[in-house]
This record gives structure tokens, C-alpha cells and sequence, in this order.
């Protein structure tokens, strides 16, 4: 089995310009929201939050630790009887106010979060839009969490009823700032619940400018607190969370092993939990693939926020009949279509890796890729001191199925991409899932063909929660987002979410 292994420019630069500096971070807020009020920490601990392009600090926040989260969680369970007990209607239109406020400063929230995040501004532009869509989603879907009625026993009349779960915590990630606590939030309020939101530690701005527009749509105080800490403290506001009986839903996106970890810390205290963990997506193009479609996909499935997202491209399983014309083909495109280096400067559309311990993981893949049988390691050039950048560079050779980059979700700008059928080791045309499910994540997965039947046949065998068929991106409020296996529990988005955050209550009425 050959391998072409092949990986864009991974780095964090400092010659790149700023957004014309941070004074045009209107929504810069230098305070966590506990229980409606603005507040630092009891001891005056705070962090810094960092550009990863520039090193430039764009302000420092409070370094919350479990005694403010116990405050915050407190605050919340007195809140939420008040908002459980709000009309539908109501929660609905505070959820589209909410919506439009956030539509109005929607170029202000793309800013902060290419400045904390890094990526390119036109991905921002796209997550504060793809984001808002679920908050207009959820407004929507505050109106329509219906129970049932069940023709019983005689004498008897069965309702099946849904309340909210109570107050839920909502722990996310750096990849996504304001898409994924948009979609945990939204879900949250319409179904009647109360939040405490723990925002990744390098990217809390955008979670605390949320919260701030919150206010400014009229959001009540109390549906809302969002905890800021450092990494030092992350676990121990994490445990917090978990140990607290007053916390009834845990939401976290992240890592498989930290889910894992939050998983059993909620055991004693029986939670609802909804994890949505790391994923290993294979991306399959068989011989029957239309050539362009399929190597637009791969680029928009790989690159798009420098592969840092759950969903992205881990593992390029190629029939033979069309490998060499794909690997060329995306090589080119890659060549072509890339341009690397501050998501602030026109024409970017690959920002860096968000920190350094990002950038060494996916460097130390490439590396141990290559020594196992990948091909070649990575090219290091300095583009100002302190600071390495990860040169574009192609190679090929053996592989075999344990190279770790098959194995583990990279997570960054790197592409993988094996021949399968008779002339590789996948075997794919007689054996279409087999390696395409090996491994213990089932979050997403792609392929492109043009037969509709292998399509159909295939995406049914996938042991994945979602499946894109010549299509390279597929979220979207209106669809379930969520996988199987070690990649996590419950939903995002759709009508199903609201399975997260409510509780099934069944009344029996006796007629005789």
C-alpha cells in the first residue's frame, strides 16, 4: 500500500499585520458574567488571551476557579424555575432578538474571533453567520417541543410530556468560539434551561461578547453565566461542573479523552450528557467520482480552518482507477488555492494552528508519519525568531495501516492519501468500509462516486453519525450533527437536540 503524504504550510507568523490593532475590538471585554453581573476573580487572578499570528495580547480576562463557579451554578438553579416557567412564545422572541443582535454586530464578532483564533476573516464572517443560523434555528424550535398523547389501557389516558432538564452546563472548544456555544446555547434557552458556559481557555472574548450582546437582547439576567479560567484551572472548574447536583445537563465539545474525563466525573450525579468528541473521518473517492467534485470537496473538508475542525478530512482512501489523476489533481489545487499566514490580511484563507502545543502535535504526526513509513518528516524554516514555520512538502512511500496519522486525528493542515483496490492494501473495492471503520471514533465521514447505488449501499455500512456524498462540508442547523462510537453522545441542531436538554414526564389520567 502506497501512501502520498502530503502537508501545507503549518505556522504561527509575526509579520503578518493586525486588524488595524486591538482598539477595533469593540466587543472586548476584560470580565466573566456571573449571574448577570461583570466580575474578576475573588483573588484578582487573570490570564492573558493572545493573537496566535502575532503573539500580540489582546487583553486579559479572570482566572476563575471552582469557588466562582460554585457562585455561578448557584445563581443559575434560582434562575431557573423563573425561566423554565417563561412562555415558549416569550423564550421564542428573546431568541430572535438575540438572533438580530448578534446579525448586527456580526462584522465586530468575525474581527474578535480572527484575532483570538486566527482564522481567516472570511471564516469568521461564516461561523458568526453559521452560528447565528442556529440561535434563529433554536427561536424557532422553542414553539415546537411537542409531547404525545397514547391511546392506553381502558380508563386510562397517557400524555407524554417534555420539560426542561434544568440548568445546563456548557463547556466548548477554541476551534469554534461562537458556533459551538451558539448551538449548545440556543438548544439550551428554547428548551427552557438555564446556562453556565466554560469557554476554551484560549479563545474566551468571543464566548464573553456573546454573552454581552445576550444583555443587550434583552436576555434576562441569569440564563447566562459564562466562567473564564486558565488551563491551570480548567480541570478544576471542569470537576466543578460535573460534581455539582445542581448542574442537570452536561454539554461538551472537545477531545475524546477530556470527554471521557467529564464523562465519568457526571457519573455520581447521573447527568444528561451530550458529547460531541474528536472524530477520524475518512474521505473515500472511488473510481466512479466526478474528479473536480471530489477534489473540491477534499479541499474544503481539509483546509477550512486550517484543519482544525472534528469533522476534518483525517484519512484519504483512494481507489486505484483514479488515484494517480486525484493525487495529482489535489497537489495542484493545494498549490494553486492555499495562501497561508495571518487571517487579518486579504487574500489568506489558511490562518495558523491556534498555539504552540498545536503546532508541535501536528508536526510530531507528520514526523513519526514519516519515520514509520510515510515518507520524509517536516521542513522547518524560521520566519522570525522564536517562532517556526512548517514549510509546504510532499512525499511518498510505504505505509501501513498502524502510520499514525491513520490512526489519530491530526488535526491541522495535513493530508494523507493511501491507494486502495487491487494494486494497495485497502482493498477498498472488495471491502468498501473495512478500513474506512477502523477506529474508534465515528463522527464523520465522505465520499465521492457517482453511482447512487454504491452511494446508498455504502453510506449505510459507514459506522459514522454523519455521512457527506459529494459533498465536502455538511453542517447545518436543520440537520442532526453528532456521531457514534467513542465520538460522542446526542445531537446539535435539528429537532433532536432538544432531546439533550429536556426530561420525558408521563401522566396517566384514570377516566372510570
Amino acid at each position: 500500500m502506497w501512501m502520498q503524504l502530503r502537508y501545507s504550510q503549518v505556522f504561527l507568523c509575526q509579520h503578518c499585520r493586525m486588524l488595524g490593532g486591538v482598539r477595533r475590538l469593540s466587543l472586548l471585554r476584560s470580565q466573566a458574567l456571573v449571574a448577570g453581573q461583570w466580575t474578576g476573580a475573588d483573588n484578582g487572578a487573570t490570564f492573558e488571551v493572545t493573537n496566535p499570528a502575532t503573539d500580540q495580547v489582546l487583553g486579559s480576562v479572570p482566572d476563575l476557579g471552582p469557588a466562582e463557579t460554585g457562585r455561578a451554578v448557584e445563581a443559575a438553579a434560582r434562575y431557573q424555575t423563573t425561566w423554565e416557567t417563561t412562555p415558549a412564545k416569550r423564550r421564542s422572541q428573546l431568541l430572535h432578538e438575540y438572533f438580530r443582535v448578534l446579525e448586527a454586530h456580526s462584522e465586530q464578532l468575525a474581527e474578535l474571533i480572527t484575532a483570538e483564533q486566527g482564522k481567516p476573516l472570511a471564516e469568521a464572517r461564516a461561523e458568526v453567520a453559521y452560528g447565528s443560523a442556529y440561535i434563529e434555528w433554536y427561536a424557532g424550535e422553542a414553539r415546537r417541543i411537542y409531547g404525545d398523547y397514547v391511546e392506553g389501557a381502558p380508563n386510562k389516558e397517557t400524555l407524554l410530556i417534555r420539560q426542561p432538564a434544568g440548568v445546563a452546563a456548557l463547556i466548548t472548544p477554541w476551534n469554534f468560539p461562537f458556533a459551538m456555544l451558539a448551538r449548545k446555547l440556543g438548544a439550551a434557552l428554547a428548551c427552557g434551561c438555564v446556562a453556565v458556559a466554560k469557554p476554551a481557555e484560549d479563545t474566551p472574548l468571543t464566548a464573553l461578547a456573546m454573552a454581552e450582546l445576550a444583555q443587550r437582547a434583552g436576555l434576562p439576567d441569569g440564563t447566562l453565566s459564562v466562567i473564564t479560567s486558565s488551563r491551570r484551572n480548567a480541570a478544576p472548574v471542569g470537576a466543578a461542573l460535573c460534581a455539582d447536583p445542581r448542574i442537570a445537563v452536561m454539554s461538551f465539545t472537545g477531545s475524546t479523552a477530556v470527554g471521557k474525563l467529564l464523562y465519568a466525573q457526571c457519573a455520581p450525579t447521573v447527568k444528561k450528557l451530550a458529547l460531541e468528541l474528536g472524530g477520524n473521518s475518512p474521505f473515500i473517492v472511488f473510481d466512479s467520482a466526478d474528479l473536480q467534485k471530489a477534489v473540491a470537496g477534499c479541499m474544503a473538508s481539509k483546509f477550512r480552518n486550517a484543519g482544525q475542525t472534528c469533522v476534518s478530512t483525517n484519512r484519504i482512501l483512494v481507489q486505484s482507477g483514479i488515484y494517480e489523476r486525484f493525487v495529482a489533481a489535489l497537489s495542484e489545487a493545494m498549490d494553486r488555492q492555499l495562501t497561508l499566514g495571518n487571517g487579518a490580511t486579504d487574500g489568506v484563507n489558511v490562518g495558523p494552528l491556534v498555539n504552540d502545543a498545536q503546532m508541535n502535535k501536528v508536526s510530531g504526526l507528520v514526523s513519526e508519519s514519516g519515520a514509520s513509513g510515510g515518507g520524509g518528516g517536516a521542513r522547518r524554516r524560521p520566519a522570525q525568531p522564536g517562532r517556526p514555520l512548517l514549510r509546504a512538502h510532499a512525499a511518498a512511500g510505504l505505509s501501513r495501516p498502524d502510520m499514525v496519522c491513520f490512526k489519530e486525528e491530526v488535526f491541522g493542515p495535513v493530508s494523507a492519501c493511501a491507494r486502495c483496490g487491487p494494486q494497495g492494501g485497502l482493498r477498498l473495492r472488495k471491502r468498501p468500509c473495512r478500513s474506512a471503520n477502523n477506529t474508534d471514533a465515528g463522527l464523520a465521514a465522505y465520499m465521492f462516486t457517482e453511482n447512487i447505488s454504491q452511494a446508498w449501499r455504502v453510506s449505510k455500512r459507514l459506522q459514522y453519525g454523519m455521512v457527506g456524498v459529494n459533498e465536502g462540508i455538511v453542517s447545518q442547523p436543520e440537520a442532526a450533527f453528532g456521531g457514534v462510537k467513542q465520538s460522542g453522545l446526542g445531537r446539535e441542531g435539528s429537532r433532536h437536540s432538544i432531546e439533550d436538554y429536556t426530561d420525558i414526564k408521563y401522566i396517566c389520567f384514570g377516566t372510570q
